[in-house]
């Protein structure tokens, strides 16, 4: 029951900015998470954190310790990228356009409509309010967004839709106006500092690129008159700053006051701090702005009292952006056919990268605008682009096909190239090993996931609709999957490619698949002729045709143990075949609705049927006799959609389950349907133990069990009006394919929280729900509780360690088992030497085996001693493997994960040792340094004296 959320698989990239931390981590939005991309190790995985709506904007601090998640409505996150947990909630009050953090990261900026705020960036310790506002700007006419610190982090540049950039001063100096730069023609989507890089103060600013959405770039250049006036002396990074903080934590009431005497030119904030046991008082002045009416009064920081005494502040001399004169030297044109709708720049390499809205990319040498690459990757907008710190990657996402793409300049090759599913993901599917995933959604493809490192290693394409259901088949080597185009096609994991077709003599629409367990009978359930189709893996031949049904087939699965298939239909039947003698129906459930989908228990002496009135009937399929029933509908209500009249407490509709898997060992059972709830039963006592909630995404609808009366007008609900004047294309349009499941209404506006497929591992240590935000995986967390086995007072960490001490190494196994501590039971594992390995899994009780094979399998997935731990298993087999054979139900799922384990090692030696191959045969034929000495005698000699 202890699973959390491990990571989120086939979502898009729906929109949002890319980010590429530490040179090698790419930081993506995924619905309302954020989805970390490893592009050296190729892996990846998503924070467990959630906003509160789709992720609008991302930023990382400078360390990559912090990042901050901005959602469409101004909802924050920060989120510690150490620990993955969210520290800070906060507000905006309005939508960001642009985040960024300062150079120093002691700073935030962000872009609220017209304002430019400047926030100071919390601490890792829990505060009343951690955001403290340090200033804002407000002279932009329009919508801002775009702006870039500069290096030394006193400046900002700021671009927005009235067509003007504008310089800002993080200090309030005197007399200073902001610069306006003007001329563009178009809205401002990239501004950038030029800086002199060989200066010897490094990051002085000499000049600025603005770029516009009708390709011109302008370059700007600051002319210095070389008066004393025309430099200012700021804070060096060593003294206070304006809403920063040092290691001993935040000033009280630094932050800006907002009301302000006109009269007053200093303000004294006192500080204490403890040292040797008395208080010292420190007296820091620190500058504030006022702005009265037209006027702005600025306050310079002149003095620090420490003590009484007077010190004078250091600081360093920078040149005021301000006076001096700004002169347009250049103006370059892209000349492309679209408009440009993302740009980047990279100081370092003075190179600049533009992306159009025809899926065209250019990168430019600056200032000299030299093109160097201008590649077509997409036929659609792209609507993010970056340079990684280093300047060799660039990372391009676009947003309508849900892609991202990391391309190296340099060598002209990918670095990463993925997509996710463009529509809802219908089925999913665990391989035997629990190594790979499939995923069939409504954009007709198939994907095969690693489910270890999040990646998608391969895409088939072949089918023309959507995909409605896919089967792994035993080996790992083999796949299948059924389409509405008609076709159940086979797939070849190892070429990748398809190699088995299966039709039917009519054009038929499939929505279930299953095989038996030798992988030699494929079937297929059909929507419109309401038949079941046989076929033949080795001959693809039609082998029969099963008639009975009257309604859709969407439920079709062989019982593990027997060679029986049972169907569900919504014809309120349930139906036992007898597909090898050539029986045909053997036996029919009868329910009081219609039925959805069906499950056998692995031990094959259950079976497990949904009805639309949201109930869960447990079968006999032996005796044929009804046991159990579980009332699931009160626990699958929840969510309440936008169009309906009633609440969710009242409302009918759509609350029942249209998805069931078992779990391993056939004790609890996963349930899912038109909810944003999936149920957990226990199945001996048909109660509920655990409700999992899928999203807290409210961008989707039936998230919320209660709506806001003020979204309601006279011409409907307000979320589904459309009255916004937004960018044409700006992310993804997400319809509703397919067909209507029932008692299910399509919603027009936004999509609704549901879930579509559920999958338990073979090794039930991890499951899979295929919903609207995407495939979601839950891991079992072994770290949550304490739970022994067999507690008893010398059932003590000591006494493990007084046993391993006196080479009693059966006995402390035992003892660590039954505290079920997993750092005392590695240690005893690893402790037994490999000569007493026998003896001590001779004296093991039974009743630990279980507990002792998961050890293992977890001791495996990171020991060096590979070797040793294998030793271990065939002792264990050796002594026990009677009693697992006679127990195999109960060992199988652990010894599912156990071979998972043994497998994932030996393909990663298997291929180190390919890949090292010729390089060891090349060693072992080297001739030694005694051979090549003058002393020994020569080759043939040597062949003659071993002849």
């Amino acid at each position: 029951m202890n699973y959390k959320f491990q990571n989120l698989l086939g979502a898009p990239y729906r929109g949002g900015n890319l980010l590429i931390s530490g040179n090698t981590q790419l930081l993506s939005p995924v619905g309302n998470r954020v989805s970390v991309t490893d592009l050296v190790k190729s892996e990846t995985h998503t924070l467990p954190c959630e906003n509160a709506k789709n992720v609008h904007r991302v930023a990382i601090s400078p360390d990559g310790a912090l990042l901050l998640s901005v959602d469409e409505d101004g909802k924050s996150l920060l989120i510690s990228m150490r620990q993955r947990v969210a520290l800070h909630h906060f507000s905006f009050k309005g939508p960001v356009s642009a985040l960024q953090f300062s150079p120093d990261g002691t700073l935030i900026a962000a872009a609220v409509g017209k304002l430019v705020q400047i926030w100071r960036t919390p601490g890792f310790k829990a505060e009343f309010a951690p955001f403290q506002h340090v200033r804002t700007f407000a002279s932009c006419h329009e919508t801002i967004t775009c702006m870039q610190w500069s290096p030394d982090g006193q400046w900002l540049i700021v671009g927005s839709k009235d067509l003007c950039a504008r310089l800002f001063c993080l200090h309030t100096v005197e007399h200073y106006n902001p610069v306006i730069l003007m001329g563009h023609r178009d809205t401002i989507h990239g501004v950038y500092f030029q800086v002199k890089t060989n200066d010897t103060y490094q990051g002085n600013i000499m000049g600025a690129y603005t770029i516009s959405g009708d390709g011109a770039v302008f370059s700007w250049k600051h002319i210095s008159l070389e008066n004393e006036q025309d430099y200012t002396i700021l804070q060096s990074s060593d003294t206070h700053r304006v809403g920063t903080q040092d290691a001993s934590g935040p000033l009280p009431n630094s932050g800006i006051v907002d009301e302000l005497d006109m009269e007053e030119d200093l303000h004294e904030l006192l500080d204490y701090s403890q040292e040797d046991g008395k208080k010292k008082r420190r007296r820091n002045i620190l500058e504030e702005s006022v702005v009265h009416g037209e006027r702005e009064h600025d306050l310079e920081l002149s003095i620090d009292r420490l003590h009484g005494s007077k010190q004078k502040l250091t600081g360093i001399k920078v040149c005021r952006l301000d006076r001096g004169k700004w002169e347009l030297m250049g103006k370059h044109f892209f000349m492309q056919s679209s408009k440009l709708t993302s740009c980047d720049y990279h100081q370092g390499l003075n190179l600049l990268v533009a992306g159009f809205a025809h899926g065209v990319f250019g990168l430019y040498q600056m200032p000299d605008f030299t093109c160097i690459h201008l590649l077509s990757i997409s036929k659609q907008r792209l609507t993010t682009s970056i340079f990684n710190s280093t300047g060799n990657w660039l990372a391009f996402g676009c947003a309508k096909l849900g892609q991202l793409l990391v391309w190296e300049w340099r060598t002209e090759s990918y670095i990463l190239k993925q997509q996710g599913h463009y529509f809802d993901v219908n089925s999913v599917a665990y391989s035997p090993g629990s190594q790979l995933i499939a995923t069939g959604a409504d954009d007709n493809k198939l994907k095969v996931w690693n489910s270890s490192s999040g990646f998608c290693f391969v895409t088939f394409a072949e089918h023309t609709n959507s995909i409605t259901a896919v089967h792994f088949l035993p080996g790992n080597s083999a796949l299948l999957s059924a389409s509405l185009d008609g076709t159940v096609r086979a797939w070849d994991l190892l070429r990748y490619r398809n190699f088995r077709t299966f039709t039917t003599p009519s054009p038929t629409q499939f929505a279930s698949l299953t095989a038996d367990r030798s992988g030699e009978v494929v079937c297929a359930g059909s929507l419109d002729s309401f038949q079941i189709y046989v076929w033949s893996m080795k001959t693809s031949r039609l082998l029969d045709v099963l008639s009975g049904h009257e309604g859709p087939v969407h439920g079709l699965m062989f019982s593990p143990v027997h060679e029986m298939l049972a169907s569900s239909s919504w014809d309120k039947t349930v139906r036992i075949w007898d597909v090898f003698n050539g029986k045909g129906g053997l036996e029919t459930f009868p329910h009081n609705h219609d039925v959805l989908t069906v499950a056998y228990r692995p031990d094959g002496r259950q079976l497990a049927s949904t009805t639309l009135n949201g109930q869960i009937h447990l079968w006999d399929p032996v005796e044929g006799q009804l046991t159990a029933t579980i009332e699931g509908r009160r626990d699958i209500a929840g969510g309440r959609l936008i169009s309906d009249k009633r609440t969710a407490a009242n409302s009918s509709s759509g609350k029942c389950f249209t998805t069931i898997c078992y779990s391993a060992d056939g004790n609890y059972l996963l349930a899912g349907g038109s909810s944003k709830f999936i149920c957990m039963y226990d199945v001996g006592e048909q109660v509920l133990l655990r409700r999992f909630q899928i999203t807290h995404n409210r961008s989707l609808d039936g998230v919320l069990d209660f709506l806001n009366s003020k979204g309601m007008t006279d011409a409907g609900p307000i979320d589904l009006i459309d009255d916004e004047e937004s960018d044409v294309g700006e992310g993804q349009v997400r319809g509703y394919l397919g067909f209507n499941m029932p008692g299910a209404t399509a919603n027009a506006g936004k999509p609704i929280a549901r879930t579509r497929c559920l999958q338990i591992s073979p090794t039930g240590r991890s499951w899979v729900a295929a919903t609207t935000e995407g495939v979601l995986v839950y891991s079992m967390d072994d770290n949550m509780v304490f739970d022994p086995t067999d507690l008893d007072i010398d059932v003590t960490p000591e006494a493990i360690e007084s046993a391993l001490q006196d080479h009693q190494h059966a006995r402390a196994l035992v003892l660590a088992l039954r505290l079920n501590e997993p750092r005392h039971i590695r240690k005893c594992i690893e402790s037994v030497p490999p000569s007493d390995l026998l003896s001590v899994a001779s004296h093991l009780p039974v009743v630990h085996l279980h507990r002792l094979f998961e050890s293992i399998s977890d001791i495996l997935e990171d020991s060096p001693h590979v070797e040793f731990m294998l030793h271990w298993c065939q002792e264990l087999f050796r002594v026990h493997g009677q009693t697992v054979q006679m127990r195999n139900q109960e060992f199988l799922p652990v010894l599912r994960a156990l071979q998972k384990t043994i497998t994932r090692l030996h393909e990663d030696l298997a291929g180190f040792c390919n890949r090292n191959r010729y390089l060891l045969q090349y060693l072992c034929c080297a001739p030694s340094s005694t051979s090549l000495s003058i002393d020994t005698p020569s080759p043939p000699e040597r062949r003659t004296l071993r002849a």
